[in-house]
């Protein structure tokens, strides 16, 4: 058990359970073949003092770019996720109150690139109303709204995509840059009215990889009382050698000596991932994260990093 509470604003559990139906959150019954598959589980999640756990709809490649999908992993949240008695979905201030007072793990929906929505801002408001509170705008690629951090060009947002991040900010709709090229965190950064967040990236200064982000962009998020979710994505903690989470320790440090103290948070990457950091495959050991910075920080610092700065944007943006 984790001494403090964790909040993840990351992973990508629906993701597996749209592609693979043997799969299990929640173990109810004689285990299944595949159901070892996944990092988070609702037990490893109690297990570890889960606070609050955001869920991404991402659509692999493979599957059509429609509402379809998006829709089935809606369908997916609420059937396998939210109906557990531990879980409560969250969609607004009160409700992530009510969780935390009544000793439940809040669960929320975050839209991970908006391909399936084909510019139709009926389908964002739809959305909305089932209870999606954040959203990317791209993953690594290209699309109608933006180009995504892996796309060659490294473009910005489209005339469609500004119109995306107007409508989110009249929605209430939390913005994610964490998959946005260069251009694009600036031009949503330009358009925006509310702080954002990057849900899972790193220090670009610590490991050059592109997913993760510049001085200046942390910065950025600082000053707008934006959060930088620290990801454990190996690939993105080091670019030499293992990864190992006194390198995960390393981004926190970062981040903090640009003013982000009270604006990091934690976003895992947990089963959108093939490989883990040594010691750091899954909620049950994020105790050791826990660990290795109370070996650097105060309890109250290290309390912030875990939960309480996550849990404070929360109450800040979320609709009443």
């Amino acid at each position: 058990m984790n001494r403090f509470g964790v909040v993840d604003f990351h992973c990508d559990v629906l993701s597996k359970l749209l592609e693979n139906d043997k799969l299990r959150f929640a173990e109810d019954g004689p285990r299944e073949e595949g159901a070892k598959e996944l990092d988070v589980t609702w037990e490893r999640l109690r297990a570890s003092g889960s606070l609050f756990q955001m869920f991404a709809i991402y659509i692999p490649e493979r599957m059509g770019k429609t509402m379809t999908p998006i829709l089935q992993s809606v369908d997916l949240f609420m059937r396998r996720i939210e109906a557990l008695p531990g879980i409560a979905f969250v969609r607004t201030r009160c409700q992530l109150r009510e969780a935390l007072q009544n000793g439940k793990t809040g669960a929320m929906l975050s839209l991970e690139g908006v391909d399936g929505l084909q510019g139709d801002f009926i389908a964002l408001r739809i959305l909305y109303y089932l209870g999606v509170r954040a959203l990317g705008l791209t993953w690594n690629h290209a699309n109608w709204a933006a180009d995504g951090v892996m796309e060659p060009r490294g473009g910005g947002l489209t005339g469609k995509g500004r119109q995306l991040v107007r409508n989110c900010n009249e929605l209430g709709m939390m913005l994610d840059v964490s998959h946005l090229t260069d251009q694009g965190f600036w031009e949503v950064v330009e358009l925006t009215n509310r702080p954002l967040i990057a849900s899972h990236s790193n220090s670009r200064k610590l490991c050059p990889h592109p997913r993760n982000l510049t001085d200046d962009q942390i910065r950025t998020l600082v000053a707008m009382d934006g959060r930088i979710g620290i990801t454990y994505v190996p690939w993105f903690v080091t670019s030499e050698g293992e990864a190992s989470v006194s390198g995960v320790v390393r981004h926190v440090d970062h981040v903090c000596s640009l003013g982000g103290e009270k604006h990091v948070m934690l976003g895992s990457d947990f089963d959108g991932i093939d490989r883990h950091v040594a010691g750091l495959a899954h909620p049950g050991e994020v105790w050791r994260l826990t660990e290795q910075l109370l070996q650097h920080y105060k309890e109250e610092q290290v309390r912030g990093f875990m939960s309480e700065n996550a849990l404070r944007y929360l109450d800040q943006n979320l609709p009443d």
